[in-house]
């Protein structure tokens, strides 16, 4: 089937994961591969993804070889392939724009970024670079905040002819525009804002899908995180965190039976503390009535490491979009979308983006007229989704 080859923008602590992911399931097989939701996706396994160009601002990380680069600080995600093979590609430096905190410069260097004194590439040679290596996708990891610099690329990638796997909070293939270009260009986009294999979203949605199912009316809730990463020291501004507070919040609202007040809900990065390194905590407390009107309440702590727990979702975003490219698909692919991500362009619950991400990967998800039609449920005529 060959590969899909991929740019990664930004080699931070999720750039880092995926990568050594890439090559820690190389030698493994289906049985023995632990923590991959699909093992086969169109003929692609975990290990089919090549890196093949990047893009970074860090003067530790621009002009080496990717296998080094995702090693350097302030990257500080656990290590769990050390044997990385050079790739060959080295990382180029990117453009800075918004993608950088100015607040991070008052931290020591080994938990920030320290901007490279390099010439910054316009649009026209991050296009030239992305056609060059042959990229076919390109994968965003910029830093939650970076508008401009998020844009910047996907302007390049629609110049190059490139798909797009948006895993930051900046609304793209939520997009109208955005949506309507790429889909113009006949080039896919799953976006945005990259779910985890199981963290903080994914169990909270889950817990208030449950509400609503078993008849609990849910009358408040938050979620707070903690984290000592590089993505948390950013968010320490908040005027970076409006996409992120509002991709997380919606994510949550989707699934309530009726939205919960602004007053009632609270979602959102909490604070930075160093020490947690990339393990990312999280308290969730749900606040309902069930029967009787009688109250009940619910709460929980879980803990995670944050990159590696989004490096298995991002790896079948990959090669979601390359079989889409395979098959001549472009636009915004709402069922991976809704799977994969925080804020797709439409939000289901999570069986229904399940169930429409299977028939995507399995070839019976078909555009009919206004419809999107899993072909396996057509004989009872039920449509899961319009637009």
């Amino acid at each position: 089937m060959g590969r899909a080859k991929i740019a990664v923008v930004g080699l931070g602590n999720c750039a880092s994961s995926l990568i050594q992911g890439i090559n820690y399931y190389g030698d493994k097989s289906r049985e023995d591969a632990i923590g991959i939701m699909h093992w086969d996706i169109g003929g692609y396994r975990p290990y089919d993804i090549e890196v093949v160009a990047a893009f970074d601002i860090d003067h530790r990380k621009v002009g080496k070889d990717v296998a080094e680069a995702i090693f350097q600080q302030p990257n500080c995600t656990t290590v769990f392939y050390k044997d990385m093979p050079n790739t060959g590609v080295t990382v180029q430096m990117g453009r800075i724009l918004d993608g950088f905190s100015e607040h991070m410069q008052n931290y020591d260097d080994k938990y920030t970024f320290v901007p490279a004194n390099y010439l910054e590439p316009d649009q026209d040679e991050v296009v030239r670079i992305l056609q060059e290596s042959g990229t076919e996708i390109l994968v965003n990891y910029l830093p939650v905040g970076s508008e401009e610099a998020a844009r910047f690329y996907a302007e390049c990638a629609l110049e190059a002819g490139v798909g797009v796997v948006n895993n930051m909070p900046v609304f793209i293939a939520s997009d109208l525009s955005w949506a309507k270009r790429f889909k113009e260009s006949n080039l896919p986009i799953i976006g945005d804002d990259i779910k985890s294999q199981l963290g903080a979203t994914i169990v909270h949605r889950i817990l208030t899908d449950l509400f609503q199912k078993r008849g609990v009316r849910l009358e408040r809730t938050y979620q707070l995180n903690t984290g000592g990463n590089t993505d948390f020291l950013n968010m320490l501004n908040r005027s970076r965190l409006l996409a992120k507070k509002k991709s997380k919040t919606e994510a949550v609202q989707s699934v309530t039976e009726e939205r919960l007040d602004d007053e009632n809900i609270h979602i959102g990065p909490s604070d930075y503390v160093a020490w947690q390194k990339d393990n990312k905590v999280c308290f969730i407390r749900m606040e309902g009535k069930l029967f009787g009107d009688l109250p009940m309440n619910v709460e929980l702590r879980l803990s995670v490491e944050d990159s590696p727990n989004s490096a298995g979702v991002a790896i079948d975003a990959v090669r979601c979009c390359k079989l889409a490219l395979d098959r001549g698909e472009g636009g915004v692919l709402y069922g991976p979308s809704a799977y994969f991500m925080k804020h797709p362009p439409r939000q289901y619950s999570d069986d229904e983006a399940y169930r429409m991400t299977e028939a995507f990967i399995q070839g019976t998800w078909v555009k009919k007229s206004d419809e999107q039609v899993d072909l396996r449920r057509r004989q009872g005529q039920q449509v899961v989704a319009k637009g």
